[in-house]
């Protein structure tokens, strides 16, 4: 009887140890994540943070302006060729002058230079055309190096965290504290994801635009083709 009753009282305080150790599940945010790097996981993080902003702010941006830069009215066109066969130039130019985008401009230049060999209307339209396509791609190189640069600099947060955990472990000499190391790690691993993320997003969004752009390039040779071809019909 006594047995038992021992071997009951310890079965029942090594169920109380047993409650008393149960371990908890711990949760991270990420400003412990981007805190816990140190002053150079700060850095990294802060500088990733604005190269995302940029990126967002760019492709926004220049998605509306080529957006609006592709809108075309489908009669454009037919008006300037009716204006030039009735000899109504004036009316083609404030035609031109009226419509906001590049083809109306680079068509204007060409009126202007009605008149002149045909080879320097086409070197005018040509040099107009030169500088409406870099209107377009303003800030489409700032893009696609960020797209480039976002995951070499996680990366570089990520080495610079490896190197201070193995300092930490190479400090501590015998007692490697395995849980201290593996939050050095997993601490720096952070900045290689949000770099890939903000590399990813990056590159994503330059191709896009530089699709777009070149939609509305293709229209625009299409569309100086055609004044072309306009020019050289027979009167």
């Amino acid at each position: 009887m006594l047995l038992q009753i021992n071997m009951t009282g310890d079965t029942g305080s090594a169920i109380a140890d047993n409650a008393a150790v149960t371990p908890t599940e711990e949760t991270l945010s990420i400003m412990s994540l981007i805190t816990s790097g140190g002053v150079g996981g700060i850095i990294i993080m802060s500088t990733l943070f604005i190269l995302s902003i940029l990126t967002i702010y760019i492709f926004v941006e220049r998605y509306l302006s080529i957006t609006k830069a592709a809108k075309e009215d489908e009669n454009f066109m037919n008006q300037i060729k009716d204006f030039i066969h009735d000899g109504k130039i004036d009316a083609a130019k404030a035609l031109c002058k009226s419509t906001s985008s590049p083809i109306a401009r680079m068509i204007e230049k060409g009126v202007n230079r009605i008149g002149k060999p045909l080879g320097d209307i086409a070197a005018a339209i040509e040099n107009t055309g030169k500088l409406e396509l870099y209107k377009l791609e303003t800030n489409l190189a700032s893009l696609a190096t960020i797209s480039g640069a976002a995951p070499m600099i996680g990366f570089l947060g990520t080495v610079i965290g490896m190197v201070l955990a193995f300092h930490e472990m190479a400090a501590a000499g015998g007692n490697i504290d395995v849980a201290m190391l593996a939050e050095g790690i997993y601490t720096a691993m952070v900045t290689t994801i949000a770099g890939l993320v903000v590399g990813i997003v990056a590159y994503i969004g330059y191709n896009t635009l530089v699709a777009k752009v070149e939609k509305v390039v293709f229209r625009m040779e299409a569309r100086t083709t055609e004044f072309l071809d306009i020019l050289n019909e027979p009167a």
